[in-house]
């Protein structure tokens, strides 16, 4: 975001004992096809996201709800569904908030993926009950444009999929640019009993920049109303090839 770099630093992580049984390359290697997976079975649903940035202090706001749905054709498409008027008086968005919001925040990591990142194994922890491995993820180096994912994943034990993300988005900015990012924090949940999709994004951060000016910020993201896009396709998920072609509606119309 704009003022009219986040410069707080991440903690310094101590990496615990590793278990005898544990192999932190392997299980890298499981969850990082296991993600790819998911990314495509993703592309191939349908599902509400609704946005909510706010000024702490001043009251500004921003807020969008977005469908993202398929067309008769089966392309798929961002309907913007309510947009109020933009009410922010100390910070505006950036391409680059877009592209956290849209890439970094419901961070995957897949195979394609690994050898951007220096991911290193933390140990094993409970999120909500669920047992999970833990790794610290920072970009190796960055390529100008290209946003990155720094912090840490929490990745469950028996699906191999990331099922929580904190941290922050980083990338390489022009010198003149002065802009600030927030720490924020992403859950998943299971959805047709196969696959952790994003639900929640969360931030509640002080934005620091260059010019001295603190931005005390909260920020909500809701993906909601996950459907499995019913027309033609030829993704491939869990070895099954769906491939109806009774009709090319969305689920939100498709007669039943």
């Amino acid at each position: 975001m704009r003022v009219i770099v986040l410069s707080a630093a991440f903690a310094v992580l101590c990496l615990p004992a590793r278990p005898a049984d544990v192999d932190p390359a392997q299980i890298i290697q499981k969850f990082a096809a296991k993600e790819l997976e998911f990314k495509e079975a993703r592309n191939n649903y349908t599902y509400r996201q609704s946005v909510k940035l706010e000024e702490l202090e001043g009251g500004g706001k921003w807020e969008e709800v977005d469908d993202i749905i398929f067309t008769p054709d089966g392309k798929r498409i961002e309907k913007v569904i309510y947009a109020p008027v933009i009410s922010l008086h100390h910070i505006s968005l950036s391409p680059e908030d877009v592209q956290d919001m849209r890439n970094v925040q419901p961070f995957v990591l897949t195979t394609p993926d690994i050898p951007d990142y220096d991911i290193q194994y933390l140990g094993k922890e409970k999120v909500d009950d669920i047992g999970c491995y833990t790794f610290s993820v920072k970009p190796k180096k960055m390529i100008q444009g290209k946003r990155y994912f720094e912090g840490q994943i929490w990745v469950d034990d028996q699906d191999l999929q990331i099922v929580k993300t904190v941290g922050k988005a980083v990338g390489i900015l022009k010198r003149s640019s002065d802009q600030a990012f927030p720490k924020f924090e992403t859950y998943r949940e299971q959805i047709d009993k196969k696959y952790w999709f994003p639900t929640y994004t969360r931030a509640n951060d002080t934005l620091h920049f260059k010019s001295g000016e603190n931005v005390p910020i909260r920020m909500t993201v809701k993906y909601q109303d996950y459907k499995k896009y019913e027309g033609k396709s030829t993704i491939r998920f869990g070895g099954v090839v769906d491939e109806k072609k009774g009709t090319t509606e969305p689920p939100a119309t498709k007669k039943k």
